[in-house]
């Protein structure tokens, strides 16, 4: 914390790790790195020195942030005021900095760069995410209770089947974020509007053609171009990473809501981790609030506004470029990647400690779950000669006083009114009926599934 306004994802929020890789600091390391290969591919064609590239090698992470800022303050570019600081520093190679170069040669291929690294840390964090899923997905396969619909309760599944919905969501959003870390491509080395004429006039008779500069200067940083760039690299990537970004958000977000509702008071059945000494409320001192999952949700918002202003930078940046997406993007990456990456460590922490009630899933269970055998009783009886129809709305209408004795917080009295009413008696014996209304019994293939879905997140490729 400090005296001045700072943003809560310079401290609070995101790894350090991807608080370093955002940081003014490394990115300016990066430009340098960039410079450097520039000069060393110029080296080939003989317009810089063994001297001059040796003496920016040894510069490259001599970053002066104060010094730059000083520069920058006077003349309004902060890429041209790196420029100076490294020159200054570099007296022998200063002067060979920027040959041939648009800003955009050197910011957005780092931007690139940077992107590419920090999809990586998330891939590594989603699969850590998806190994707990896996983890806790094995551990509930066969542990049944309430499904609900429209937030009612339906039919009976198992918690493993419901931890296996979230994660299968993320499983997608892996894989996404894979396909990005591995393809995204740069802008290339082209100068002002994508033509390379810069690169063409600087390498004519010399040995070197501008495409083997431009290859060999983004290998430095394990880069391809995209087919044709104009002053910066097309914006629309921007807004599928940050598009996948936010889907990532999404999955996660669905999941701690659900995770609130089921932690609810009406239902009980999950809830957060929750250490000894956590203070849930400053007033109410038995509160356990969902604070873990509330955060997840509300970074997620976050996030999905950023993909909306990532679409307006890729809609409006009009003609081979204009400036009105720079001051935005600014924040927009970073904030993205770092509320990407603090939503996943917060989903992980509740998966890991999750905490299941038994006790409350089975009071749901034994509340509700009887009714979803009022269509094996409907069937068993249809085989037996019953009338499909008449004996349908005996069904509901039992059900529905069963319902309103629950209101009144009752047990589910729903056996007993069946095993008391004729028409059901004629077909269906009163000790078969609680076999049939047996949730146990209605789970279908859930566990099996539950187990095979964890298998294969399991399986899933270790980056």
């Amino acid at each position: 914390m400090t005296s001045s306004y700072s943003s809560p994802f310079s401290w609070r929020y995101g790894s350090q790790a991807m608080r370093d890789l955002f940081s003014e600091e490394t990115k300016r390391r990066m430009w340098r790195r960039l410079w450097v290969a520039l000069a060393r591919s110029q080296m080939a064609a003989g317009l810089v020195s063994a001297d001059e590239l040796r003496d920016l090698e040894q510069n490259t992470d001599n970053v002066d942030l104060a010094a730059a800022q000083a520069i920058e303050d006077e003349i309004g570019h902060d890429l041209m005021a790196e420029v100076r600081v490294f020159a200054s520093q570099a007296k022998i190679g200063g002067g060979k900095i920027h040959l041939g170069a648009t800003s955009m040669d050197v910011e957005d291929n780092v931007e690139t760069a940077r992107i590419r690294l920090a999809l990586g840390m998330l891939v590594r964090a989603t699969r850590e995410l998806l190994d707990a899923f896996a983890q806790r997905i094995d551990e509930f396969a066969d542990l049944t209770c309430m499904a609900y619909t429209h937030l009612q309760a339906a039919e009976p599944t198992t918690l493993g089947l419901r931890l296996s919905l979230w994660a299968q969501d993320l499983r997608f959003d892996h894989a996404e974020l894979r396909r990005l870390a591995a393809w995204l491509p740069a802008k290339g080395i082209r100068g002002a509007v994508g033509t390379s004429a810069s690169y063409h006039a600087l390498l004519e008779g010399t040995n070197v053609a501008p495409a083997k500069l431009e290859s060999d200067v983004l290998a430095e940083f394990g880069l391809t171009a995209v087919d044709v760039s104009g002053q910066t690299y097309p914006r629309k990537l921007d807004y599928q990473v940050i598009a996948a970004l936010a889907g990532l958000a999404a999955s996660c977000s669905k999941f701690a809501f659900d995770i609130r509702i089921l932690a609810s008071s009406p239902f009980g059945e999950i809830g957060e981790p929750f250490g000894k000494k956590q203070v849930g409320s400053s007033a109410m001192p038995f509160k356990r609030n969902p604070i873990l999952s509330e955060r997840i949700c509300s970074l997620a918002r976050l996030v999905a506004s950023h993909a909306q202003v990532a679409w307006q930078n890729a809609a409006e940046n009009l003609l081979e470029r204009t400036l009105d997406d720079s001051a935005n993007r600014r924040t927009l990456l970073p904030e993205a990647f770092l509320a990407a990456d603090e939503i996943v460590r917060l989903a992980k922490r509740v998966v890991a400690g999750m905490r299941v009630d038994e006790r409350r899933i089975a009071h749901n269970l034994a509340a509700f779950g009887p009714f979803s055998g009022t269509e094996a009783v409907l069937m068993s009886a249809s085989k037996r000669g019953a009338d499909r129809q008449a004996l349908h709305e005996t069904l509901r209408e039992a059900s529905m006083k069963a319902y309103d004795a629950i209101a009144r917080g009752e047990v589910n009295p729903l056996q007993t009114l069946l095993s008391e009413d004729a028409q059901v008696r004629r077909y269906i014996q009163p000790e078969e009926l609680g076999a049939l209304l047996d949730p146990q019994r209605h789970v279908g293939d859930a566990a099996e599934r539950a187990r095979s879905f964890a298998r294969s997140l399991q399986a899933l490729e270790r980056e």
